[in-house]
């Protein structure tokens, strides 16, 4: 994928992975990675970014010997999901609009 996607599209990733269930850290960045060209180093400023616009929250869970932090969407980011599906439907019908119009024919 040549086009980069913007930090909204990156954050409304997240937490539509997340309605499905909670992740740790590490596996949401390999998720995300499937489908994104996205390094640890970029994920987890906007994982940290959600957690303190309350769109997330975390919790510790021990796994062989060691804490994995996972994260978990909240209300207020089952909302911001939406207002980010919207703004993103509303982008696309656009964007569809001005490519398909002007695609040479």
């Amino acid at each position: 994928m040549a086009i980069q996607a913007s930090t909204e599209i990156l954050e409304g990733s997240v937490l539509a992975l997340l309605t499905k269930e909670d992740y740790y850290g590490y596996l949401i960045t390999k998720q995300m990675q499937q489908s994104f060209p996205i390094s640890e180093s970029t994920m987890y400023p906007i994982l940290r970014r959600l957690k303190k616009n309350g769109w997330l929250t975390t919790y510790d869970q021990s796994y062989e010997g060691r804490n994995r932090r996972y994260y978990k969407i909240t209300d207020q980011g089952l909302n911001r999901l939406g207002e980010i599906r919207n703004d993103w439907s509303e982008l696309k019908k656009v964007t569809d609009q001005i490519l398909e119009e002007n695609d040479g024919n």
